[in-house]
Formats: C-alpha cells, structure tokens, sequence
C-alpha cells in the first residue's frame, strides 16, 4: 500500500506534537486540581457543566461555530410522508430500525428527486389502505410533488433501505430496495419503473432481513455491480423467544447480541440485465472463528478506494460484532483486514453497536477519516488513517466528537461542508429505541436532537457542535439522512427520516456569503455517473478531496452532484479527475457559484 510524501509525515508529527502539548497541560491541570481539591475549604456547590471538563479544555470548547440555520419546510415543500413500522406494543425488532431514503434526479431534469422507503403493517394486523415507498419529484425549487403511482414505485413490503445505480448504462438511474423478506430491484425505463427483480437474479432469500447496499465497481469491468448487507437471523418466533426486558418498562426491543449472524449479498453484474450472487467466492463471508457460524450483523456499507490502487474496497458496520474492512485484491477476492487496519473495534477493543458510516479527508490532507454512528453511551468512532492505508487510529476524543456523541443515539450519519468554507463538516441523526427509555435511563430519551459538528479546522478542538442550527435542533427519533442540493442555491439541504413518523427536510439557509462549486460528472458507459470517481480541487492555497458515492449514512443515499465549499477562494485553480476506468482528467482556471457539467475526456460544459 502506498505511502504519502515527507511533508504529510511533517504534518503528522506536528499534529501529534500540538496534541501531545494539550495532555501535559491536561495532566499538569489534573495534578494540581487534585491538590487544591484535598486542601480547599467548603464552599457552594459547582454546577456540574463545571466538573464535566478540565478547565484548558473548557477553553477550547469557547470556539465557537458560525449561525448554520435550518428551516423545517417538509410540510410547506410538500412531503405529507409518514413513516409505518406496524408497532402495537409487540416490540419485534425490525419497528425500530427503518427507513431509508434518497436524493436522486430519476426523470434526468438536474434536480435532485426523493424517494422514502416505507414499511408496513404486520400480516395479522388490521386491515388498511397498505402503506407504500414514495416517490416524490423535485420541481427545481425545493417543492416536491407526488409521482409514486405515475412512477410505478409504490412498493408495498416492510422496506428497509436504498441503493441507486444506472446498472445496466442506458443513462437512467435504477433503483434497489432492501426488506425484511425478499428485496426489490426497480428498472428505470425514462421515468416509468419496472420491477425486475426475478429477472435479475438479486432478491435474496424470503426470510433475510437486508439493510444497506451499495452500487459500485468491484471488479473494474465497466459495470456496476451490487453489495447487499444483511442485519441479523430474524423471525417473529425468534423475537418472542428470546423475550428481551427492561426493568420498569416490561419487553423491549431486545439487542443483537441475542440473535445469530448473517452473511451479506455481493452481486456481479454480468450484464444483460443479469447478476450473479459470488458472495462465497468474493470472500465477503466472514465465519465467527469459534463458532462457524455467520459473523456479520450488517447496518451501514461505505464502499471506497481505501489505499488508492485503483479497486474499490468495501468498509462494513456491524452491530455489536466488529467492523469488517474489505480489501479488494483486484482479482475478484476480498480480504478482510479490519482488525488488521484498527477499524473493527473501539479503542478499548470493543465492538461497537454499529450503524450509519462515510469517509472523508476531513482535514483536506491525504489521510482518510471513517466515521462509525453508535449506540447510546457509546462515541461515534473517527478512524483516521496515520499517515498512510495501513494503520488508522480512533481520534473521536482528540478531534472533539467522542464526548458530545456518546450520550446519543446515532444512526444516520454524513460528511458535508455545511456553511461552504471548504472543510467537511458532521452531521449525526439521532433517537433511541424506546419510546420509554427516560424511565430506566434519565440521562435518555426516545426523541434526541442531531448533532452538526462544524469543522473549525487548525482550532485545537478539531470540531464543534454547532449550537445556532434553527430547527435542526428539535428533537426527533432520528433513522436515515441524506443531502442534496434541493433549490439550487449551492449549500447543501438535508433529510431525515423518523421511524414511524414523518420525515423532517431541512433547507440550509446558511448566510456565510462563501463561494462553491458544484460538479456532476458523466463517465463513459455502462457507468455513466461516474461512480467511484475521485475528484482533488485547489483553490485559495487548499485541497480538497471528494469522491462519486452516493451510498453512505444508514439505509440512505446522497445526490451524485459533488459540492465543493470554497470560502473566500473566488476561483478554482485545478481540478484533477480519476474516473472509474482509471484515466486522468485535469482542469484549470474554473469559475464558481455554479454547477458544471464534467463529461470523460470533453470540453468543460458550463462556463460563462
């Protein structure tokens, strides 16, 4: 695996130098508090903000984030969604784990359109009018209309998430949904879908429970291919069996740790319409060692090119079991690395409750984050590599994330550069599983408030949580996110979705007058939209870095479109392209505030 250059190693040994710095202040801090505190003499009780945080951290806790106003416009932009998990106290496992959704353009206007996956009733509940997915069309404006039924996509099953992927290059983007039971791949035939699926070969069996999945080019060959994480071994009879209690509350919804493993799907796309289900020989099927039993309890899939080398790699979030890291080999096989590359579990070595996932060079260097959304009392893990592919390390506590995360709980999550100053910024989704938590926990509850941590950048805090974020504030029972470009206005919108409610969409109305620049990419065929793409900018004396995947958080997809914040930078120096295909692509000198229209191998489209 490849290294990167002696100036990234200086700043590596600068970095651990500053950190290294605020421990001994830290400790010397500690000391002499702990001596004060034997000698000192009564006095009024401390608030207990006060004795949550030594006081030089406290300090670098007073940087503080810009205004980053959301605006709650879900039901004035016209998405009357609501979400149907089939709970009627029965507390079966699969009412709190749903739904996905996804920004896409499926009618190819350039806007960004909206799909929400929806579950339904259970068999023995009474009868209603079914609940279905939505499909809903985005005029240009961040106003949305209804096209489920002129779509063809109201599908009715216990649906979990989505993937979206022009599988078979006709330049009309495809849709996969996961289920409790059989999946469903959808055919985009110019803005009217067909179910394909037996067709396709890619249902998977009647009694999986699937989650995430993920369009992208495993083997190089042009097409793309389909991975499909499966959650856990699950039936009613097994729920009910297992019979998980909450002291004060009665049954719960019981943890993972209680039901058996699974394996995930990998689909190759063989054309034609066609795949062919190559888990076992891909090597995506990791056996628990002692038992020989299927390993993984998948929720979250973020496929990337983690070392450079051309194949795309696959990173994998497990819940309660460790985190699988999927090295591809560039000759059809998988090598599971995880533990390997300290990505599979906690920095105390534990596994974690694992949910949402992304990637981001959060730092605009060559090092490669992987955020991890956790259980309530668990941080959100930061992985970031050290250096180089090989080695990363857990640094949520060092980069400010750890101790604000740990008392949520997160599912979706993403990288984004929320008020456009050319650093990623992380957003959380969170909400617990019971609705009565806060009677066994008081420090819990059912309905929790996202998190923004905005990227303040060299700060010694690395990131803060934003305070000033309008109503993205209110609490909500957190499930899938996603973002998108929903009105045209360069900042980046979001959605969230609740588990049986409706969803919340949030216009960014961010005012920071900061300049951007918004590309799509359009690649050679089969895969037109480019994905798997790597995209590296720089303007204003900085670098940044992007990728084509819209899969990443939970069960969700983003908009294809990548957006670069550019701050007070009022031009692009380069942008450099690696397409999927592995060729190379430099441009220069270009304009900004606008959406431009990257072809492979083309004339740059849209400048003035």
């Amino acid at each position: 695996m490849a290294r990167h250059d002696s100036r990234h190693g200086e700043e590596i040994i600068a970095r651990a130098f500053r950190r290294s710095l605020v421990v001994m202040v830290l400790l010397a801090l500690l000391g002499g508090g702990l001596w004060w505190w034997t000698q000192r003499e009564p006095s009024a009780p401390v608030a207990e903000a006060e004795l949550a945080a030594p006081r030089s951290l406290r300090e670098a806790q007073q940087v503080h984030a810009p205004p980053l106003p959301f605006t709650d416009i879900t039901r004035s932009a016209g998405i009357d969604f609501v979400h149907v998990n089939g709970a009627r106290g029965d507390k079966l496992l699969p009412e709190t784990m749903g739904g996905g959704v996804a920004f896409f353009d499926y009618d190819n206007d350039g806007d960004a359109d909206l799909l929400l996956v929806n579950g339904q009733d259970w068999p023995d509940a009474p009868q209603r009018r079914p609940a279905t997915s939505r499909l809903y069309r985005n005029d240009g404006q961040g106003r949305f209309q209804d096209v489920t039924e002129a779509a063809g996509l109201g599908l009715s099953a216990y649906g979990m998430g989505v993937a979206v992927g022009d599988y078979d290059g006709d330049g009309w983007r495809d849709v996969f949904i996961t289920a409790l039971g059989r999946n469903h791949l959808f055919r985009n035939e110019h803005g009217r879908f067909r179910e394909v699926t037996e067709a396709a070969g890619v249902g998977g069996a009647d009694d999986a429970w699937s989650t995430s999945a993920a369009f992208f080019d495993y083997d190089n060959d042009g097409d793309l291919d389909l991975f499909v994480a499966n959650y856990i071994k699950w039936s009613r009879a097994i729920d009910f069996e297992v019979d998980f209690r909450l002291t004060g509350i009665g049954r719960a919804y019981g943890p993972p740790t209680t039901f058996e493993g699974t394996f995930p799907y990998l689909y190759r796309n063989d054309g034609h319409g066609r795949f062919t289900d190559v888990s076992a020989a891909a090597g995506v099927q990791v056996r628990n060692p002692a038992t020989g039993a299927p390993m993984a309890k998948a929720l979250g899939v973020r496929p990337l090119d983690i070392d450079g080398d051309g194949w795309m790699d696959l990173f994998v979030a497990n819940d309660t079991v460790q985190n699988f890291l999927f090295h591809n080999r560039g000759d059809g096989h998988f090598e599971e690395i995880g533990a390997d590359l300290g990505v599979a579990f906690d920095r105390n070595g534990a596994a974690t409750g694992a949910m949402g996932v992304d990637a981001a060079h959060f730092r605009n260097d060559p090092d490669v984050a992987l955020a991890v959304a956790n259980f309530a009392n668990e941080m959100s893990s930061l992985y970031v590599s050290q250096g180089g592919p090989d080695l990363f390390a857990d640094e949520a506590m060092t980069e400010g994330i750890g101790p604000l995360s740990r008392a949520a709980l997160t599912f979706g999550l993403f990288f984004f550069d929320a008020d456009l100053d050319g650093r990623q910024d992380l957003l959380q989704a969170n909400g617990h599983l019971e609705e009565e938590i806060n009677v066994v926990q008081p420090s819990q509850h059912y309905a929790q408030p996202p998190q923004l941590f905005w990227n303040c950048g060299d700060c010694a805090q690395g990131f803060v949580l934003a305070e000033q974020v309008g109503d993205l504030a209110r609490p909500l029972v957190g499930r899938g996110a996603a973002y998108a470009d929903i009105d045209g206005d360069g900042d980046l919108d979001v959605i969230i979705t609740q588990v049986g409610a409706a969803p919340r969409l949030l216009r960014n109305d961010q005012a920071s007058h900061h300049h951007w620049l918004r590309l799509r990419l359009v690649g050679k065929a089969p895969n037109r939209d480019a994905i798997g793409a790597r995209l590296t900018l720089t303007a204003g004396g900085r670098t940044q870095y992007r990728d084509v995947m819209p899969t990443r958080s939970y069960l969700s997809q983003v908009e294809l479109p990548v957006t670069f914040g550019l701050g007070e930078a009022a031009t692009v120096d380069t942008l450099h392209i690696r397409w999927p295909d592995g060729s190379e692509q430099t441009l220069g000198d270009l304009p900004v505030d606008r959406l431009l229209t990257v072809r492979q191998g083309q004339p740059l489209e849209g400048r003035p």
